[in-house]
């Protein structure tokens, strides 16, 4: 394994934020729906234990869909306070449009330390001393401004409304709580879903890739400092309606939104959950700088983008669909039949990343 599979092995299979039924007994969220759904039959259609971007349900007696997630950004808003709170925001949008939905209402909750203490807002941080010269210290009253300028700034450019949440003072971490819960209404006729559906279907990038939101390179050594995601209104909001477009055709199999370790984990969990395998050419994304790495493109962060998947002889329509609202977008890759993911840069292998790593790579990682 190369730094760059390892860091990518890790995120998929250890680390918890892709991993949270182990740390949480699904098992037991699934014995109290099956119960409730005796006296709301067939309400819950996707549920927590699907491993899929978000929830749908039914509103009973009526034909309404709706689509919910909640996310958390906490860490990112130690250095980036206004952009974490806005990025996660964001990140839960797009959560809810990976269903096939349009995204209506917000709640946020927030945590903090006492109103008045001191923090440090920057890349020092965590350390709760700046040795940089960049950080700003602040109130906690002050930074809790800025995180919900950035929830009310992306609610704005989204057409999203803020219908409630909550609020404490007795956080004593360095880090805050900042926690989202997005609703929405869904457009497509059934929920598209995560999992890869056939071979030969094409994978589509929707939005652009930049260096921002290098936390899974940091954590494996790959980068010298972290820089979260910087929050992209106007893209969003154009990925977000030409991702609509694209539903529109009626032609779309599997949808994912593009999160934590970025393409590398999208692609790797769509093909996973499906049975599948997947190979992606690197060099064929959309990116925002020319001075980014194929590890960059691989595993980046950054916000507004989107992955679709498309039967070969739909692809036109579903790019017309897209181009039509001003969205950049891609073929990238091919799901397949192995049971592995391949990624490439100008024909040279990135990376590798099974979908069943041996019992010696998880030991070693868990290490």
């Amino acid at each position: 394994m190369n730094k760059v599979e390892k860091a990518l092995i890790h995120a998929l299979f250890v680390h918890l934020h892709h991993n949270t039924d182990k740390a949480i007994d699904f098992s037991l969220f699934q014995q109290l729906n099956q119960k409730v759904d005796q006296l709301w039959p067939g309400a819950l259609l996707v549920g927590p234990e699907a491993n899929d971007d978000a929830a749908v349900f039914k509103i009973p007696g009526s034909d309404c869909f709706i689509t919910a997630k909640m996310e958390s950004h906490c860490s990112p808003c130690v250095p980036r306070p206004y952009d974490a709170a806005a990025t996660g925001a964001g990140g839960a949008m797009r959560d809810v449009v990976a269903m096939g939905a349009r995204p209506m209402f917000l709640l946020d909750f927030i945590g903090t330390r006492p109103l008045e203490e001191e923090v440090i807002v920057g890349p020092c941080g965590f350390a709760g001393q700046c040795t940089c010269g960049q950080c700003e210290v602040m109130t906690s009253q002050d930074r809790i401004n800025l995180m919900l300028k950035g929830i009310a700034a992306m609610c704005e450019n989204m057409g999203v409304f803020v219908v409630g949440g909550g609020f404490s003072t007795s956080f004593s971490d360095i880090v805050p709580a900042t926690v989202v819960a997005v609703i929405g209404r869904q457009v497509t006729d059934k929920p598209l879903t995560k999992p890869a559906k056939s071979p030969g279907d094409k994978i589509i990038i929707i939005g652009e890739t930049g260096t921002d939101g290098n936390d899974t390179l940091f954590r494996a050594g790959l980068a010298s400092v972290m820089e979260p995601a910087v929050a992209l209104f106007a893209e969003e909001k154009t990925t977000m309606e030409a991702t609509l477009a694209a539903f529109a055709t009626g032609k779309i199999k599997a949808c994912s939104d593009l999160g934590a370790a970025g393409i590398g984990a999208a692609v790797c969990e769509s093909a996973r959950f499906g049975g599948l395998g997947a190979r992606v050419e690197l060099d064929q994304v959309p990116v925002r700088t020319a001075a980014i790495s194929p590890e960059e493109v691989f595993i980046c962060e950054t916000q507004a983008r989107m992955l679709l998947q498309v039967e070969p002889r739909h692809v036109a329509e579903v790019l017309e669909a897209i181009r039509s609202q001003n969205g950049t977008a891609a073929v990238i890759g091919e799901i397949n039949d192995q049971d592995y993911n391949v990624f490439t840069y100008q024909g040279e292998v990135v990376a590798t990343i099974p979908n069943k790593p041996s019992p010696e790579i998880l030991k070693e990682l868990m290490g």
